[in-house]
């Protein structure tokens, strides 16, 4: 190639722009042909066989078979996949620059730069899922392929939208991406077929159609070859001469391409360390803020619990009226004033968790919330005059959120923070008040960012602060009930096993980067404001609502990052209304929200429940109407009198340099998230306690929402109980805890992985159930979370589960049937678990709350027993009320009652089983109940005949450990 002269040095070559995308397409295809061609060559019958069937029945390799099992066709397709990256890099940062070129006919200079965030992290979420085989670590794998996936989704819809406008690209474009998304739909529901369902040869077919994503993919990005036929590109040797001279040129062609003068250099060295540290004080008290908010109706919540009804307490839950007080102009002017003295003042809810007495912390909470309700109030309120300083409110108080997430992450779904803990339940409370004392301090001796900008008054015209009231209140609910916790959402989408969606870990990585991304997206405020993303966002929220499993959750990923979205613009148009209504009403909308919350499944214990029973669709209808006034009123033409305010806010230093930390802070947050989840993967698989004996210890415990006696977390002592007693298999029932009154915990996640069990949720939130939860140390195959029938009391929950437990099938039952007072409901739903379990072959235990005493002559006892054909673990145990074992085809070795130890106010009931060889695991469906009774015969021992292995342990003898003790009979029983 011939070497020109140029003005700014030697032309060494020049290279057509297509280069980069046809070495993309070349490489990128290549590496799943040969892998396909090889793997169908070498290996075909194993990479078209799964888990279900194989050939004949399965006859197509799926993607992942193909590309991940086998040498050498792995490694052939990592190699190309290798050598695609430096294209797919080179690809994104041309495409910036494409978009910044022709800002603002092709987009924003901010949209660019979240596009190519975007991209980049999509490249090496490839380099996941290909590099980390479902072979290696299926976690790590389905990750990568998960981010991937929702990465693709702005990839596409960007690309279309920033793209030149050339007809004949476009519309290959627009075919490819129909081809894309419209092929999933009928891979998830032959997947269902496969995974679920079980049918031989639907994955062959979901095969095919995972086969045409790759297609589709390859070529959407093909498609830049048209694009790029009008590109060169020039490799220039511009000598020293031409280095020096040459500077001014080359930093105005950066800037020209939107970059900046330094890139992250200059970016880092504009950090002012002071502002820095103000900036991270103001998210801290965010983060004090929400802590706060979501202990209140938790703490609440222990009250009403424990009276079985209205208890008096709730009425703390309107101590946020107080904010209606910021319509008092010299009372707001002065907490603004003195925010970091009030601030402090504010930490007594913080401080609370040394007060003993239960309604005296409560108080206390209710003071704190207060106080800092105020401050917050009164700061946005009175720096809205300022736009950089408003701006920089509201993001603190989002990151504040975030922060109160990624927190609650690190400590299994608890606050450490938080009044119900202390230094023995894992609580942090005096590193947290430290911290906000710091925070507090540091506010008061600071100048405040931007308080020498000019003035820039605001109007609300065409605004109506009713509307802005409503959007506000019900938009304060939806981040309290939802995104106050980062496994909220895949608790909202559970199914049973196999389908259940994400755990925790990596469920709860995917929501806060869906977090991040709607705060990241929520500067587009014109698209945030629209009818179709609202659209979008109820559209996440019903799949959410009404599909179980991955479909579900990623529904719900979707109203995430559309909720997350709306944060500055609703808080933003509260901020420019007359303070003292629009707070007041504000606060009234959250609280009646936050009671139909709670009226939807606490409906037996509150007047006019029937009203709400069961009806959480009817709180979530009513939220997104409260939200679309709020975006409608927010896109009035308020916006029209403020554009001029906004753009001297966005030249404003405070605003640039509250932008920065925000995004650092964003990434800092994200990285947290993913190092925790790191950190919380499973380390080895669960074993049992005594394979040696092929025993199952199992077990029933009612825990009461894990608040004990005294209104402390109760999850390490539960944790001590169960591994003391060394139990397999256990049931905790009242274990729902994914609702405001219950503060969006998760005791299963901490006690799974503590304990290195496997876990079966049960019935999630939107069942409205109290909760049933199931803890194996046996891999669960199957469950089925079922809602027994309750036509006038509360609703009952059941697990029904098949676990492998030494090779064989065993089925458990966990239920939590009704109360008392509803003899039908009662009737009813132990009638249906009589039917579960004598439809069952499998051996079966029973590990349940059934309302009843026991005996011959009780009408739901006999239901129970006789119809389900189970045998109960002990009959001569006349002090029964409402825990019960029973069992079928295993061996009965021992029965236990263990004192609750002030967690709850119930006890833990324990039974040995033993699932041996030349012991019948199955039951004659012709046999008499009079035969099948019959064989209930059993001897009593002492526990001096019975091996070590089957014991149960000495410690919990006398007066036991830790308040924990065999009681009513006061020793274990055994059996022959």
């Amino acid at each position: 190639m011939a070497h020109v002269a140029d003005k700014k040095g030697l032309v060494l070559a020049r290279i057509p722009g297509t280069s980069v995308p046809l070495a993309h397409t070349i490489f990128g295809a290549s590496a799943f042909i040969l892998a396909f061609i090889i793997g169908c060559y070498g290996h075909y019958y194993k990479i078209v066989k799964n888990g279900v069937a194989g050939y004949p029945e399965e006859w197509f390799p799926s993607v992942s078979a193909t590309t991940g099992d086998w040498f050498p066709e792995r490694n052939i397709c990592q190699i190309f996949i290798a050598l695609t990256s430096g294209p797919r890099l080179m690809l994104c940062y041309l495409w910036y620059l494409l978009i910044v070129r022709n800002v603002p006919a092709n987009g924003s200079k901010g949209f660019a730069k979240f596009l190519l965030g975007n991209d980049v992290l999509r490249t090496i979420a490839c380099g996941g899922w290909v590099y980390v085989t479902s072979s290696d670590d299926h976690d790590i794998h389905d990750i990568a392929m998960m981010v991937y996936l929702v990465c693709t989704i702005p990839h596409v819809v960007g690309t279309i939208k920033t793209a030149p406008q050339n007809a004949r690209s476009q519309w290959y474009r627009r075919l490819f991406a129909y081809t894309f998304f419209g092929a999933l739909i009928p891979m998830i529901y032959f997947f269902i077929q496969h995974n679920i369902h079980r049918i031989p040869g639907a994955y062959t077919y979901y095969a095919f159609f995972e086969w045409s994503l790759i297609i589709s993919d390859l070529a959407f990005d093909a498609v830049n070859l048209i694009d790029f036929e009008t590109f060169e590109f020039r490799i220039v040797d511009v000598g020293m001469a031409g280095k020096q001279g040459g500077n001014g040129a080359a930093l105005n062609g950066l800037k020209t391409y939107g970059g900046s003068e330094g890139g992250l250099a200059a970016t880092l060295g504009s950090i002012k360390p002071f502002e820095l540290v103000s900036f991270v004080s103001d998210v801290y008290l965010g983060f004090v803020f929400w802590s706060m908010l979501t202990a209140l109706p938790l703490m609440i919540w222990y009250f009403p619990l424990w009276h079985m009804g209205i208890s008096g307490y709730e009425a703390f839950l309107f101590c946020n009226f107080t904010a209606g007080l910021l319509g008092i102009g010299f009372l707001r002017r002065s907490i603004e004033s003195a925010k970091g003295f009030v601030h402090l003042l504010s930490l007594v809810g913080v401080l609370s968790y040394k007060i003993e007495d239960p309604a005296l912390r409560l108080m206390a909470v209710a003071a704190g919330v207060s106080l800092s309700l105020l401050t917050w109030g009164a700061t946005l309120f009175e720096q809205r005059h300022q736009n950089g300083r408003a701006e920089r409110g509201v993001l603190t108080l989002a990151l504040g959120l975030l922060l109160h997430n990624v927190v609650k992450q690190a400590w299994w779904a608890n606050n450490p923070i938080w009044p119900i803990m202390n230094e023995n339940t894992g609580g942090q409370n005096m590193v947290g008040l430290v911290l906000g004392v710091l925070a507090s301090v540091q506010v008061m001796l600071r100048k405040e960012p931007g308080a020498d900008e000019p003035k820039v008054i605001q109007s609300a015209h065409g605004e109506s602060w009713f509307l802005a009231a409503l959007g506000a209140g019900g938009y304060l609910f939806c981040l309290h009930s939802m995104f106050t916790d980062s496994t909220t959402i895949s608790r909202w989408s559970l199914g049973g096993y196999p389908n259940t969606g994400p755990q925790p870990v990596p469920g709860g990585l995917m929501v806060v980067a869906a977090i991040a991304t709607g705060l990241t997206l929520s500067s587009k405020r014109r698209w945030v404001t629209s009818l179709l993303w609202w659209a979008i966002g109820t559209g996440g929220l019903a799949v959410l609502h009404f599909i179980e499993g991955d479909v579900g959750f990623a529904g719900g990923i979707v109203f995430t990052v559309w909720a997350l979205s709306l944060f500055p613009v609703l808080f933003r148009s509260l901020t420019r209304q007359p303070p003292g209504r629009t707070f007041l009403v504000t606060m009234l909308v959250y609280n009646i929200m936050a009671l139909a919350h709670v009226w939807v499944v606490a409906y037996a214990f509150v007047p006019a429940g029937e009203a709400m029973r069961e009806r959480t669709d009817y709180v979530l209808i009513a939220m997104q109407t409260l939200l679309l006034l709020g975006v409608f009123n927010s896109n009035s033409t308020a916006w029209k009198n403020v554009s001029e305010a906004r753009s001297q806010a966005v030249s404003s230093a405070s605003f640039s340099a509250a932008r920065l930390y925000s995004k650092l802070t964003l990434v800092g947050l994200v990285l947290s998230s993913i190092g925790i989840c790191y950190q919380r993967m499973p380390k080895s698989a669960p074993q049992p306690h005594h394979p040696e004996h092929k025993l199952i210890t199992a077990g029933i415990w009612t825990i009461h929402f894990a608040i004990d006696n005294d209104m402390y977390n109760s999850e390490l002592r539960m944790r001590d109980a169960i591994r003391d007693l060394e139990l397999d298999v256990v049931g905790l029932l009242e274990s729902d805890l994914q609702r405001m009154i219950m503060g969006n915990r998760d005791l299963t996640q901490f006690l799974s992985e503590d304990l290195n069990m496997y876990a079966d949720y049960g019935p999630g939130p939107t069942k409205h159930t109290w909760g049933c939860t199931m803890l194996s140390k046996f891999p669960i195959k199957r469950s089925t979370h079922h809602l027994l029938p309750s036509p006038k009391g509360e609703l009952a929950c059941a697990i029904h589960a098949t676990l492998d437990v030494y090779g064989k099938e065993v089925d458990v039952i966990v239920s939590h049937n009704g109360q008392e007072e509803d003899l039908l409901d009662r009737q009813l739903q132990t009638a249906e678990l009589g039917r579960i379990m004598r439809e069952s072959d499998n051996p079966f235990l029973f590990l349940g709350y059934v309302v009843t005493k026991p005996g011959k002559g009780e009408e739901i006892y006999e239901l129970l027993m006789d119809s389900g054909r189970m045998h109960d673990i002990e009959v001569s145990d006349w002090d029964r009320w409402c825990e019960y074992l029973a069992f079928r085809g295993v061996k009965r070795v021992g029965y236990a009652r263990v004192s609750h130890g002030g967690i709850t106010d119930t006890e833990i009931q324990i039974g040995k089983y033993q699932l041996l060889e030349n012991h019948p695991t199955s039951w004659d469906r012709s046999q008499s109940l009079q035969a099948f009774k019959k064989e209930e015969k059993y001897t009593q021992i002492p526990e001096d005949k019975v091996p070590m292995g089957l014991r149960f342990p000495a410690m919990f003898y006398g007066k036991g450990v830790r308040n924990h003790h065999y009681h009513v009979f006061d020793r274990p029983y055994y059996y022959v």
